[in-house]
């Protein structure tokens, strides 16, 4: 059996993409809710899925001759109100600038319409075998800029 590609989870609404999570039992703390760095799972499962939204195979990008993929530079995270047990939340991810090796993204995660966490994340696009950021490919660049 070979790998198979998953459909990508969530929706574009315009610029915008929204990822739907559950908050699960292993996700809370001793006080019932979602310990504070889970919500930085939900943030990177979002960003997964929105570049797979996009048509990008990350798994055959990490297979190339030249390993390219995003890691987080830097991340700036403020907490409004915390998910519980079962909340469904809807994690979104909105690119606000793009250039070179560098995306940056908006990223919030709603119960409902409540806002509970609102994130800035740097993301470098990098070469792993090369262990230094590299242009992002300007398909992936056309595609966001398309949005």
């Amino acid at each position: 059996m070979g790998y198979e590609v998953l459909a990508p989870q969530g929706q574009f609404h315009g610029k915008v993409f929204a990822f739907p999570a559950r908050v699960y039992y292993e996700d809370t703390d001793a006080g019932g809710v979602v310990y504070y760095a889970n919500y930085l799972r939900y943030a990177e499962r979002a960003r997964t899925e929105f570049i797979r939204a996009l048509g990008v195979d990350q798994h055959e990008a990490l297979q190339a001759e030249d390993k390219c993929g995003f890691m987080v530079k830097s991340l700036n995270i403020e907490y409004f109100a915390p998910a519980i047990l079962d909340d469904l939340l809807s994690v979104t991810c909105e690119v606000i600038n793009l250039s070179g090796a560098r995306l940056e993204m908006k990223q919030e995660i709603y119960c409902q319409d409540k806002l509970l966490v609102s994130l800035i994340v740097q993301l470098a696009h990098v070469s792993f075998s090369r262990k230094r950021p590299v242009r992002i490919p300007e398909a992936l660049v056309n595609k966001i800029e398309s949005l």
